[in-house]
């Protein structure tokens, strides 16, 4: 029970962070208050579910697996919402962070 609120715990804190950032950039430079205040508050979100979760997760591990999904989320949204495009050492990079991921998740007794 404890691992499945840990992975939920992780899971928000990506979903969190992902949000900040898609308001970090809707901010123009923090000169937007709504968008703004949604970064802050997402952030603060993030970090404390990434509290949580690194009380029995290894600090290294959720710290692979939160950034290397905030990374592939937050490309997609950059490609979807603001019409961002990545050239092919970026796509390249991108898989080689996921199958980071995938393999941590997959094989670490670690995580």
């Amino acid at each position: 029970m404890l691992a499945d609120k840990t992975y939920l715990w992780l899971l928000g804190a990506i979903v969190s962070e992902v949000i900040a950032t898609s308001c970090l950039k809707a901010s123009d430079g923090l000169t937007r208050v709504g968008p703004s205040i949604g970064s802050v508050v997402g952030y603060c979100c993030a970090f404390y579910l990434l509290s949580l979760t690194m009380r029995t997760m290894p600090t290294g591990v959720v710290y692979a697996i939160w950034s290397g999904v905030g990374i592939i989320l937050v490309s997609v949204i950059g490609f979807v919402f603001f019409k961002q495009t990545l050239d092919w050492a970026a796509l390249i990079g991108i898989a080689l962070i996921m199958a980071g991921v995938l393999v941590i998740n997959l094989f670490s007794r670690s995580a």
